[in-house]
């Protein structure tokens, strides 16, 4: 019977991954079945084994694009250009200062928005790992959010949402203004998500801890957070430099043949 949900596993990988699937998504539906062979064996009290285990496929690194602040200059300036799109700049700006995604920019109410105590509050059912957390405004974020609230006050000041059309509807999307942005200014192979990751690196190169990073971009693990860590190489100089100093402190010293002499 092992032998045989074996093969079916392996059969069930090999036609996922002919029909395309991506290792990370083949993972995740090869996760249903130890959840249902939980079911048999707490539930039915069958001796039944796990044909998954150390059958996951290596899944690739995630995709890592970012904007040099030059870049970032660039990209404002070209969204400010767009007349049909004249909250791009603003949406850009506290994309990049906030690590926010998309969607939880583009469906944020004023409600969220604390200017006295300057932070954007997120619930569960406003992110994407169902866990709520408190974005602070920076300076920058907060010119972008200024911005949008003299739009509200002129067009549309009954509107409950940040991102707003004149008429006070919510904007749905800015993919088209963002992609003819981005080609305006010379920047390629660029998304809008790359905004967030932008975030993210400015804040390693800046010295946060990684706990930090993962905090204000509200991952649920510190393990997506890693991707960033190469990053701030001066963190691991750091850290190496420590054994010299332990080297010092021991009272010995190495040769260039590798054998401690004692000073």
């Amino acid at each position: 019977m092992a032998r045989a949900a074996l093969g079916s596993t392996l059969d069930l990988i090999n036609n996922r991954r002919g029909a395309g699937a991506k290792p990370g998504t083949v993972n995740r539906e090869l996760c249903v079945l130890p959840a249902a062979l939980d079911f048999c064996r707490t539930v039915l009290e069958r001796d039944v084994t796990n044909p998954v285990v150390g059958r996951k496929l290596r899944e690739p690194e995630g995709r890592l694009r970012w904007l040099t602040s030059q870049e970032a200059a660039a990209l404002i300036n070209a969204a400010s250009l767009e007349e049909q799109a004249e909250h791009l700049p603003d949406f850009s700006r506290l994309a990049i200062n906030t690590g926010c995604r998309k969607g939880e920019l583009l469906g944020l109410e004023w409600s969220r928005v604390d200017f006295d105590e300057r932070v954007i509050r997120l619930e569960g059912t406003h992110t994407k790992t169902g866990t709520r957390r408190a974005v602070p405004i920076n300076a920058e974020a907060l010119r972008a959010l200024q911005s949008r609230l003299a739009f509200q006050v002129t067009h549309c000041p009954r509107s409950q949402w940040v991102f707003a059309h004149a008429t006070g509807e919510r904007i749905g999307d800015i993919k088209h203004g963002f992609k003819t942005a981005c080609e305006r200014s010379g920047i390629v192979d660029f998304r809008i998500h790359d905004l967030r990751h932008t975030c993210a690196a400015w804040l390693v190169q800046a010295g946060a801890a990684l706990a930090e990073v993962r905090d204000v971009l509200g991952h649920s693990t510190i393990r997506m957070t890693e991707r960033y860590a190469h990053l701030a190489p001066e963190n691991t100089r750091a850290a190496l430099a420590r054994l010299d100093d332990a080297g010092s402190q021991s009272g010995h010293t190495t040769s260039r043949t590798g054998v401690k002499n004692a000073n």
